[in-house]
């Protein structure tokens, strides 16, 4: 790895996220080698200067769920106004049309979005392949793009025919899931410190695959040493759905599965209890709170304030692009600090603490200990946000502004060290013929 060292230099706050949360006026941060070297004041370097007056310089967002694949459907009719079922049953014939090359293109497009919105680090879920397409088109497009990169090989086994919600033709056998689990885990999963792709196994919901399929991706995760995902207690639909099917809540229904743990994340749990929030505590279980996706479809409003005083690690998921139908980051992150107000209060969430939310909080869902915080050591993944625009103008705490007004796009991104966008333009992929790609996809598909 090269040595070369860059400065960020004179910030007028560096948020570091470290053990005591310092916030240092005028800071400066050295990045040597792709990994933080020094993190104060006065720092100084005979590489590369970067100013950074006027500017709130982060560690970088973590986004722990997404489906990549859905920005090729947003705000599609029919689907707009739907709960989750009905969204979905909307959804998913236009999904089995695709193929290797929505899939690259989608990734794309949904990984350049949230690197503007200062992501450094992102999970996926893709839990369908229709027509050829594989996870590895996911992961190809990370690669391109430059974000570190948590895939997950999703699957759904149980179509209309057999009781379950989605179509046949999206279905596939549980035991060419379980081969394809082992391929792709074996062909790019890494699980050295600074790793750029790390993969986790993430049987859709409970709706769509069988029990035996959730026990034994549990048994697989854990004889290959990575990580479980899936969606978990999403809304009233989801948990009416366990009570008859399985006779008991999503929660239980989980950990007799073998699904909890700090090797375990679930999406959305809007709907847990007091048990099932002691449950995930008690076990270092995780959760990808998505305020944005939970409002557009009227899941509700998870109890994040709860389940962060009972110790939950907790971290931001935008969701899919069908279901938000943006992959901002950083606006979602105040969207969560909203939501908990509305429900609690004034004082029941501020902006610190979503900022932690959204990157140490995200690292530690997906288990990395390497990244979410500007310390020594850590993996040099930095966003530098410019609050000088008119969007935080007569701010008086920049920190603050950064969620209370803005902006929303990043100024400038590193990953491990390497920059993915300079003054708020891409520079790893032409992002402008990557959205025309998009859009010619997106009219063949409507037509």
């Amino acid at each position: 790895m090269s040595e070369q060292e860059m400065l960020i230099q004179g910030a007028a706050a560096v948020v570091t996220m470290d053990g005591t949360r310092r916030e240092i006026i005028g800071g400066d941060v050295l990045i040597r080698g792709g990994v933080i070297a020094a993190v104060g004041v006065g720092l100084q370097t005979r590489g590369e200067v970067l100013r950074a007056a006027g500017c709130v310089v982060t560690p970088g967002l973590v986004n722990t769920h997404h489906h990549l694949y859905q920005t090729l459907t947003r705000a599609v009719p029919g689907g707009q106004d739907a709960l989750l079922f009905g969204w979905l049953k909307t959804l998913y014939p236009i999904w089995a049309r695709f193929g290797p090359d929505e899939m690259f293109t989608s990734a794309q497009i949904g990984l350049a979005e949230l690197a503007l919105s200062g992501c450094t680090l992102t999970s996926d879920h893709l839990y369908l392949y229709p027509n050829g397409a594989r996870l590895d088109d996911t992961i190809a497009a990370a690669a391109e793009v430059g974000l570190r990169f948590h895939p997950t090989r999703g699957a759904m086994s149980i179509g209309e025919s057999d009781g379950g919600l989605p179509p046949d033709s999206l279905v596939e056998r549980e035991t060419a899931i379980l081969e394809d689990c082992i391929r792709v885990v074996d062909a790019f999963h890494d699980p050295r410190p600074g790793a750029m792709v790390r993969v986790g196994l993430a049987p859709c919901s409970p709706f769509s695959v069988s029990r035996d399929l959730m026990r034994d991706a549990a048994v697989l995760a854990r004889d290959k040493g990575v990580m479980l995902h899936t969606h978990l207690a999403e809304n009233d639909e989801d948990i009416a759905y366990s009570l008859a099917k399985f006779g008991c809540r999503p929660g239980q229904y989980a950990e007799d599965l073998g699904w909890s743990g700090d090797d375990v994340w679930h999406a959305h749990c809007v709907k847990l209890d007091g048990a099932e929030i002691d449950l995930f505590a008690r076990s270092g279980t995780g959760v990808a709170h998505c305020p944005c996706s939970n409002c557009r479809l009227g899941s509700g409003i998870a109890p994040v304030r709860g389940m962060r005083d009972a110790g939950v690690k907790v971290g931001l998921g935008v969701d899919g692009s069908a279901s938000n139908d943006a992959g901002n980051l950083v606006t979602e992150a105040r969207q969560a600090m909203l939501l908990q107000r509305v429900s609690l209060g004034a004082d029941a969430m501020g902006v610190r603490e979503a900022l932690e939310i959204a990157t140490l909080g995200g690292a530690r869902v997906l288990g990395r200990s390497d990244c979410g915080s500007l310390e020594p050591g850590k993996r040099a993944d930095i966003a530098v946000w410019d609050m000088s625009g008119i969007e935080s103008a007569g701010s008086w705490d920049p920190v603050g502004a950064l969620l209370l007004c803005g902006p929303t796009r990043v100024r400038d991104l590193f990953v491990e060290g390497r920059r993915v966008v300079a003054e708020g333009q891409m520079v790893t992929i032409d992002l402008p013929r990557v959205i025309e790609r998009q859009n010619r996809l997106a009219a063949r598909l409507m037509g």
